[in-house]
């Protein structure tokens, strides 16, 4: 819901960010997985119940996961597939990876950490299919910024995911309120997700 309208905002920064690390011959694949790697931290933290600490981390891998992007259209080589294919494969292990080692560290929000993966699950399936169909019919987009594959945009995407873990390490006493509302948020927008491919990709 967000993502295009910070792009204008956080593009320019971000850009004169990836000069300088292409600069000093640093690869978008070791940005992503330097971003990877600090959910290493992140996940113990979560654990151990160190909430500001896990925040600490969490800045850190998206700074990791913003600037891979900018770094890698702007090397000598380009945006690559395998890149892409990484990023989204670390995107997804950090989204899961959270609710999980949240819940692990306080299982008595596993009921509500459940339904939320079950929601990522099922916003994350809706966000792939509808890209592997758009790349199939030769679809692009750039509202979200330059991808290597298509965005389809709902309700819930990466700016209200990160909105959301930052809230629940500044107040985890509310997990299970933010997982649920934010859960919904995720079938909202996989409903809407498959709306739009019933009318974009039926079959006349």
């Amino acid at each position: 819901m967000f993502d295009s309208k910070i792009r204008p905002i956080i593009d320019p920064p971000l850009n004169r960010c990836a000069q300088y690390i292409n600069r000093c011959g640093i690869s978008a694949d070791t940005m992503t997985t330097m971003g990877l790697l600090f959910c290493l931290p992140l996940f113990a933290a979560l654990y151990a119940q160190f909430y500001l600490l896990a925040l600490f981390f969490l800045v850190l891998n998206r700074l990791a996961d913003a600037i891979d992007g900018p770094v890698a259209r702007q090397s000598a080589k380009g945006a690559t597939d395998f890149g892409g294919y990484i990023d989204i494969v670390s995107d997804f292990i950090f989204y899961s990876g959270f609710v999980f080692f949240f819940a692990f560290g306080a299982n008595d929000c596993a009921i509500a950490a459940g339904f939320l993966l079950f929601s990522f699950f099922v916003s994350g399936v809706s966000f792939l299919g509808y890209a592997t169909i758009a790349a199939k019919r030769g679809m692009s987009t750039e509202k979200q910024g330059k991808k290597s594959f298509y965005y389809m945009a709902g309700l819930a995407e990466g700016t209200e995911t990160i909105i959301t873990f930052v809230l629940i390490c500044l107040f985890p006493q509310f997990f299970e309120i933010i997982a649920v509302v934010f859960g919904l948020m995720c079938w909202v927008t996989a409903i809407g997700r498959t709306i739009s491919a019933y009318y974009n990709f039926k079959e006349e």
